[in-house]
């Protein structure tokens, strides 16, 4: 351990992080970064097969990005965003309008992906109440969904190890469950299948739907909640639901936009308009925080009124439209129009599908899925049975150990062992890292 690792658990307590393991491994000192590589002070490098926390998108120390923040720096650092604008809010505002379902034509500005979350709910909230239906004050989520850390987000989250101390301060909210295929929740093969799963919201609205002010998920993939791809027929399948009992969509694209599972947003796999969708992450490829929120004409007009009335949204937050964040997150779709991102990344799907496919080969392997250049395997104790392994194992933290030494940052889901790939990659590393991943689990 060096000093500054030293200086690091003298004063700093990490996120999702045990600090008494860090004991014996302590955190990874970081110099520099480059593409996929991330450089330590030893002289090591690590593949960033996890974006960073999903949010790299280009790769590290891209010079567009980079430049876009310099020459931003030079005019307008920060400027508060209510009675105020600038030009690389509007401009972005512009963008992702022209980039989103058709009926998305207004955007709020935020920080992160949980503030992205909790304004879609506020403003659903508020909607009905505006619109004189008080009584819709209900959410429904996924029994695997997550979208955040704060309490609204948390109370439309499954509950599981990440936020169940917190569980008696969540506002009631309706679960259903997830269209979880490895693990059917009613017991079906998806070959042959009609969905069925969808039968717990159908009734669920059949009954509640005057209660309910909208439903949320995360379209195409439970990121969070174990990596796990469901079928684009079930996405289809709630867009009408909602349509039919007249409550709102909310689509959390904060972890599948952006060209992550081979579209620029999850989303355009189905034909449908949401009401609400969030984005953060990928916006400004790990460079800078920021969020938005979209949403419809008829929403914000329920808004739309004399300030007495107060009807007005009243939510904000102190960087909300940093002109900086704004500006980088606009170099960002600069750099996936002027490199081709996601006509290059379609290219390598096939191939990062058919490496994927040879780990369901080793032992501990019970289930592979990927969208994208996302990929995921679900590790269980035996085949035959879907065992997964107990907690206490700590599968996951072993095979994080083992993939430093192979140059990899391979940070589980439990059980799940999964691959966000920076979008830049080429052909070889992406050969390289999945070589070396096998080699990873094949070791257990």
């Amino acid at each position: 351990m060096n000093n500054w690792q030293k200086r690091d658990l003298k004063y700093i307590w990490h996120p999702y992080t045990q600090m008494k393991d860090c004991k014996l491994m302590p955190p990874i000192l970081i110099e520099k970064a480059q593409g996929l590589k991330l450089y330590d002070t030893e002289g090591n490098f690590y593949y960033d097969t996890i974006s960073s926390w999903w949010c790299n998108v280009h790769g590290h120390n891209h010079p567009k990005i980079k430049d876009a923040i310099k020459k931003q720096l030079d005019s307008l650092e920060h400027v508060l965003f209510a009675g105020f604008t600038h030009k690389p809010a509007i401009a972005l505002a512009e963008k992702i309008i022209s980039l989103a379902p058709t009926k998305l034509t207004k955007v709020f500005f935020s920080d992160n992906g949980s503030t992205a979350v909790e304004v879609a709910l506020k403003m659903s909230f508020q909607y009905w109440k505006n619109t004189g239906k008080p009584k819709k004050t209900k959410f429904i989520s996924l029994d695997y969904g997550y979208h955040g850390d704060t309490f609204g987000t948390m109370s439309v989250s499954g509950i599981d190890l990440f936020n169940e101390a917190f569980s008696l301060l969540f506002f009631p909210s309706y679960k259903v469950p997830s269209p979880y295929c490895y693990r059917c929740p009613v017991a079906k093969e998806r070959d042959t299948c009609d969905i069925d799963c969808i039968q717990a919201l159908e009734k669920l609205l059949e009954k509640k739907s005057n209660e309910v002010a909208g439903i949320i998920l995360e379209p195409l993939i439970l990121a969070s909640g174990g990596m796990i791809i469901y079928p684009k027929e079930y996405l289809a399948r709630v867009a009408n639901l909602a349509r039919e009992f007249n409550v709102h969509l909310i689509v959390d694209e904060v972890a599948t936009g952006f060209g992550r599972t081979g579209k620029m947003f999850a989303s355009d796999y189905v034909d449908f308009d949401p009401d609400f969708m969030c984005l953060s992450k990928g916006i400004t490829s790990g460079y800078l925080p920021l969020a938005l929120t979209l949403t419809t004409d008829k929403i914000y007009k329920a808004f739309y009124a004399d300030y007495k009335l107060k009807k007005t949204f009243y939510h904000g937050h102190t960087y909300t439209a940093n002109p900086i964040s704004c500006s980088a997150a606009l170099a960002s779709l600069e750099v996936f129009e002027e490199e081709k991102t996601l006509k290059r990344t379609k290219k390598l799907i096939p191939l990062f599908k058919s490496l994927l496919k040879g780990f369901i080969n080793l032992p501990a392997v019970g289930d592979i899925r990927s969208i994208g250049l996302i990929g995921a395997m679900e590790l269980v104790r035996r085949k035959d049975t879907k065992e997964a392994f107990s907690i206490k194992n700590r599968i996951g933290l072993e095979v994080y150990k083992r993939g430093l030494k192979k140059n990899l940052v391979l940070r589980p889901l439990g059980n799940i062992i999964y691959l966000f790939l920076p979008l830049c990659i080429k052909e070889d590393e992406l050969q390289d890292i999945l070589e070396r991943t096998y080699s990873v689990i094949k070791s257990l």
